[in-house]
């Protein structure tokens, strides 16, 4: 058996586990990073965040060829099957793991290869995936960076041909007709706007009441409306699952309320698991809850002070974002640095199409405080950039208080949102009076551009108290 000895070890190789791990080795540390995969890159790249965004952003071409008056004028709309579209995925994760492997190489990070498992708090043993038997890595810290994996219902036969996961479903080797999603939290509703670009029939289950309740109610509101009147979709409310049977056409979906509902395939998105069974946790009295998820501090310490658990493994937000800086904030914790910051600053993206972002309150939760605030908005219609790129669904929405004109609240739906929120964010974080919509009135914006609709926003605000509207 091969011993090594490092002062850091981290376990996933995803954003978590990468930052930790850059960040420790810049500070001088010995470090050292286990990846169960024969490459790094974790879930992120390999099935969550690369392939399902590459997807969407070729299926999202794929829409404005088909539905673009320029484009009919050269040639009809096409189609294209599920495969073929995938096939960008794997070269954009090839491509991150070429780079990715680069980082850890460039910053003497040593990579194993295997299976982990504690065998005490301060051991692991790895199983590597060729026959040359296993590695024991002795360390002073640790960082759990697992990530995580769609939950998987025991009764739900995931080996059938016809009913796929998040996971399992960049495996699609056939283009389905219909389209059962169960499930409409962020991957569902992600997935149910790129399954109906590529003309696929999508009916969206979902057990609340509205889509994404954790938005502002404008912007939920926005979403249902589009993937009806432009995607087509299906959205059933309030339902929940009874039972799922396979035949010879397709898949049949049972509800509680006694529909029975009949596609070519299923694709389960209803929450994920962490990955931590098979970790050797109960060797070190660590003990995850019923989704696998493991408690932090506000320092993402675990109950044993010198292993940290950062990223999806945690829980709440689950975001490859967020991930990002809880690992650095971790690494910059055991390293006693003052660079650790509590990530807590963290916009919402949903990459839907068209996208959605928000940060800060929304007007229900303002509403319930009973804190007075005032509304300003631009329409992208109404923006020279959106008619432009032909790009005119949406909004961005401002929420500020009409005294002070702090921002409280940022909210946009449309074309890249997940981009338009961070000039926003920047304002929103600077210093009390700083922080206003002020700001964006002042200020020169290029024309013509998305950013402008911040002004558009803002003197639309202002307007309403000033009583000029």
């Amino acid at each position: 058996m091969t011993v090594f000895s490092y002062d850091v070890v981290v376990i996933g190789t995803g954003p978590a586990g990468e930052s930790a791990a850059l960040n420790a080795a810049k500070h001088g540390k010995r470090v050292a990073v286990v990846e169960r995969r024969p490459v790094v890159g974790g879930n992120c790249t390999h099935n969550g965040t690369i392939p399902s965004k590459t997807l969407r952003h070729t299926v999202k071409q794929i829409v404005d060829f088909n539905t673009g008056r320029l484009f009919r004028e050269v040639g009809e709309p096409r189609v294209f099957p599920v495969p073929k579209v995938l096939e960008r995925s794997r070269r954009v994760i090839e491509e991150q793991v070429e780079m990715r492997t680069h980082f850890y190489a460039r910053n003497r990070i040593d990579v194993h290869s295997g299976h982990a498992r504690f065998k005490d708090a301060n051991t692991l043993v790895i199983d590597p995936h060729d026959e040359e038997g296993s590695v024991t890595l002795k360390f002073t810290s640790a960082v759990i960076a697992t990530g995580s994996r769609p939950y998987r219902p025991a009764d739900i036969d995931f080996d059938h041909p016809r009913i796929y996961c998040a996971d399992k479903i960049l495996t699609l080797e056939h283009t389905p007709r219909s389209l059962i999603i169960y499930g409409a939290g962020v991957i569902g509703c992600e997935y149910a706007s790129i399954f109906s670009g590529l003309g696929v029939r999508v009916e969206l289950i979902d057990n609340r009441d509205r889509l994404l309740s954790f938005l502002d109610d404008e912007i939920s509101d926005a979403l249902s409306y589009h993937l009806r009147s432009s995607h087509g979709v299906l959205v059933r409310h309030k339902e929940e699952y009874e039972r799922v049977e396979t035949d010879d056409r397709g898949v049949v979906l049972y509800l509680r309320s006694g529909k029975r509902l009949r596609a070519d395939a299923l694709m389960w998105a209803n929450g994920r698991t962490g990955n931590t069974d098979d970790l050797g946790l109960d060797a070190i009295g660590l003990k995850p809850n019923s989704r696998g998820q493991l408690s932090v501090d506000d320092h993402y310490r675990t109950e044993i002070e010198h292993i940290y658990a950062a990223g999806d493994v945690i829980g709440w937000p689950s975001l490859a974002s967020a991930a990002y800086g809880q690992g650095r904030s971790a690494s910059a914790d055991l390293l006693e640095s003052p660079q650790f910051k509590l990530v807590d600053d963290i916009p919402t993206g949903i990459y839907t199409i068209p996208e959605i972002s928000s940060l800060g309150h929304t007007e229900r939760e303002l509403t319930d405080q009973r804190r007075p605030y005032e509304v300003g908005v631009a329409m992208f219609k109404e923006t020279a950039r959106a008619q432009i790129t032909g790009d005119t669904v949406g909004m961005l929405k401002l929420l500020f208080d009409p005294e002070s004109h702090e921002i409280l609240g940022i909210h946009c739906f449309g074309d890249q949102a997940s981009e338009i929120v961070h000039i926003g964010q920047a304002i929103m974080n600077q210093p009390a009076g700083a922080n206003t919509i002020d700001y964006f009135v002042n200020t020169t914006f290029n024309y013509p551009t998305m950013a402008e609709a911040y002004r558009t926003a803002a003197l639309n605000g202002l307007n309403r108290v000033e009583g000029l509207i």
